[in-house]
């Protein structure tokens, strides 16, 4: 579950990326979602070669909690990111607020 949230993260954010302008430097959460998703790739697999088969039926509660895991990796990226534009501010924004000039 893990895994398949990094991937989905990081092709929503890849997709965004390749769209935009990349103002608000998209490639950064996309940096950070790929290399999540390379780790639990390699992750599965050894838990694969461990378990054999019965790595795809997980218990229930097994599966929740790696979907809680995902999910808090997700958030924690995105934090990053925001902290990140917050002391860059790519677009002025903050500068203009505190300051009034840009």
């Amino acid at each position: 579950m893990t895994l398949l949230i990094a991937i989905f993260a990081s092709v929503v954010s890849t997709v965004v990326w390749y769209n935009g302008k990349n103002e608000l430097r998209v490639d950064i959460l996309c940096w950070m979602f790929w290399g999540a998703s390379l780790m639990w790739f390699v992750d599965a697999c050894f838990e694969y070669s461990e378990l054999g088969t019965t790595y795809f039926t997980p218990e229930p509660a097994v599966m929740l909690n790696d979907a809680f895991l995902g999910l808090y990796v997700t958030a924690l990226a995105l934090v990053i990111w925001v902290v990140y534009l917050l002391i860059k501010d790519p677009k002025g924004t903050i500068r203009t607020r505190l300051f009034g000039k840009k």
